[in-house]
């Protein structure tokens, strides 16, 4: 271990190419730059030839003669009175140097971590080389104090793991290297604050060329510095490619994940999600309790809280619509007693005010809200062979029947939709495919069918890239997905769904989700990938589990975003959905 008392002779200039005598030397070359005409040996101490920049750059300087270089150096200055210091084979970090040393380096020493603080006694350190070093762990601040570092080497050590907050406070850094080590990520803000960086070396690591290097690909279009970075270990498809050559836009670092929130006790339908006076609402069709139950948000409490009941006997769902002030609900119930309430105004409450087609509505199965020739309608598909699906469109204070389709077919499900610039109604039935109506000359016209599409229970669409897709609900066998081709649905996707009653899509925020419910396994959720045009699967709801699920919804919160979950033989569960950052 050499220590040397401080010389008074003044810094060499940052430009300066040559190791004054008993000063300390000028900046160091770019590691990997050497210029064969010029470099010379010296047999002297007092002005060691510095290797200039190199005019083949193709011509690297290994980073074993960099190291070389620095070391004989220090060896130089400690020979010549300098304040540079070897310290090699120690098994500790030194203490004694004086604080005002300026280089140190440290070779084959016996230190397994760098903590925090370990140089707080060398306060004026300019250049500090770590090399063959058996350390692996570099904690948070354990250059704390170091104000005047501009040259840090750690090269060919252990390094497994540095901390993100490692390098914090070394705001007079230029020269960075961690070259040769083990590292296989770089921890995200690793380099934050350090804006006097101008060479940074990475190379000699195996870095996983994952989400978990999205950062630094980032951070190195933008900084304004020179940056070694070496070659990909993984994935085998990455492997050997220089990380500079990486796309950071092909790199999906951006997950989600949906968590329990909430239960709301009772069973349920259907459920719907509106928005009245500009907050937002849900409403839940619950048979066994006999009502629509309306919910709000409670923002002291940070939870869902009931807000209003409408009674409704054996309702099957419950359809919302916000006209200016006024608010409707359309309660869609068994043996021909649905019912249209109505709220004049905020501050009142809702009552009922009209009694739906009661001849025509005897077993309502799903009730769909739809805008026809500027005017709101409602279709309620229904499911009894006496009974006919209906469209009922506003007259005056209320809803009136304005066509009859389907009849004796017994439909299970209606889904409105708009092809070709045209609204269209889709309806499934028990008793044949799903049948495709468009609407001409104020009703609504059988436009096709779908083909090869035998027992389907419900239909729910959603666009993605201009294109229009299906969603078909199949309670035995596989459910299945569609794309439309301009004159019919055609098959895309098939996923097995024994027991389904509902495959429904649902776009949060800009995630295109599809939720396919189970009476007798887990609901799948699955999210739409536009490059590939399929469903790929994402996570299963629960725990808890869903029972028997019916119908889903999402609605936003204060910034949050929530999905609820109707379910017929259990409670209603709400799900928070959370976005993840694979890159952090």
């Amino acid at each position: 271990m050499l220590e040397k008392k401080r010389n008074t002779d003044p810094l060499p200039s940052p430009t300066s190419g040559t190791l004054k005598s008993g000063g300390f030397p000028g900046p160091l070359p770019p590691w990997g730059l050497r210029d064969e005409e010029t470099e010379t040996e010296q047999s002297g101490v007092n002005s060691p030839r510095i290797p200039l920049v190199a005019k083949d750059r193709n011509c690297p300087l290994p980073v074993t003669e960099a190291r070389s270089w620095h070391r004989s150096l220090a060896l130089q200055g400690a020979e010549s009175g300098t304040d540079s210091a070897l310290c090699e084979g120690s098994p500790d970090l030194p203490e004694s140097f004086s604080p005002t040393l300026l280089s140190l380096s440290l070779v084959r020493t016996g230190v397994t971590q760098l903590k925090a603080g370990s140089f707080l006694r060398l306060p004026s350190l300019h250049l500090l080389l770590f090399t063959s070093n058996s350390f692996s762990v570099i904690e948070d601040d354990a250059f704390a104090g170091l104000s005047h570092l501009q040259y840090l080497f750690i090269e060919d050590n252990e390094i497994g793991s540095i901390s993100k907050n490692a390098l914090r406070g070394l705001r007079s850094l230029t020269h960075l290297s961690l070259a040769n080590n083990h590292l296989e990520t770089l921890p995200r803000f690793l380099f934050r604050g350090l804006e006097t960086l101008t060479h940074v070396d990475l190379r000699g690591n195996q870095f996983q060329c994952d989400c978990r290097v999205l950062w630094l690909l980032q951070w190195m279009s933008t900084v304004n510095a020179s940056v070694g970075t070496g070659a990909c270990a993984s994935p085998s498809t990455l492997a050997h490619m220089q990380l500079r050559h990486l796309d950071p836009k092909t790199f999906k670092c951006r997950a989600i994940e949906l968590s329990w929130f909430q239960t709301v006790g009772e069973s349920a339908l259907g459920v719907e999600s509106f928005s009245y006076q500009g907050e937002p609402h849900v409403v839940l069709a619950q048979p066994f309790a006999g009502r629509c139950l309306i919910l709000t948000w409670d923002y002291g409490l940070q939870r869902f809280r009931p807000e209003e009941e409408l009674s409704a006997p054996s309702v099957v769902s419950c359809k919302p619509l916000e006209l200016g002030q006024r608010l409707f609900v359309l309660a869609a119930r068994l043996w021909g007693g649905s019912q249209l309430w109505a709220r004049p105004g905020p501050g009142l409450r809702l009552a009922p005010t009209q009694t739906l087609a009661p001849r025509r509505l005897l077993r309502p199965n799903d009730a769909e809200l739809l805008w026809l020739d500027g005017q709101p309608c409602f279709v309620v598909a229904d499911a009894s062979k006496a009974g006919s699906t209906t469209l009922l469109c506003r007259d005056g204070p209320g809803f009136y029947p304005r066509q009859s389709l389907h009849a004796w077919h017994r439909d299970t499900d209606a889904e409105a939709l708009e092809l070709d610039g045209r609204p269209h109604l889709l309806l499934a039935s028990a008793s044949q495919r799903p049948v495709l109506f468009h609407w001409f000359g104020g009703r609504f016209e059988r436009r096709t069918d779908i083909p090869e599409a035998e027992d389907v229970y419900a239909t729910r669409h959603f666009r993605a890239g201009g294109d229009v897709f299906l969603c078909l609900t199949r309670y035995i066998g596989d459910s299945m997905v569609m794309r439309w081709d301009g004159s019919m649905f055609r098959l895309l996707q098939q996923l097995p769904s024994r027991g389904a009653h509902v495959f429904q899509p649902l776009l949060i925020a800009r995630d295109q989700l599809a939720i396919l419910g189970s009476d007798f396994a887990f609901s799948q959720v699955f999210h739409f990938e536009p490059d590939k045009g399929f469903l790929e699967p994402l996570q299963e709801l629960g725990p808890p589990a869903l029972v028997a699920p019916r119908a889903f919804a999402h609605i936003t919160m204060s910034g949050r975003r929530f999905l609820f979950a109707a379910c017929f033989k259990g409670p209603t569960q709400i799900y928070q959905l959370h976005e993840l950052d694979l890159s952090a």
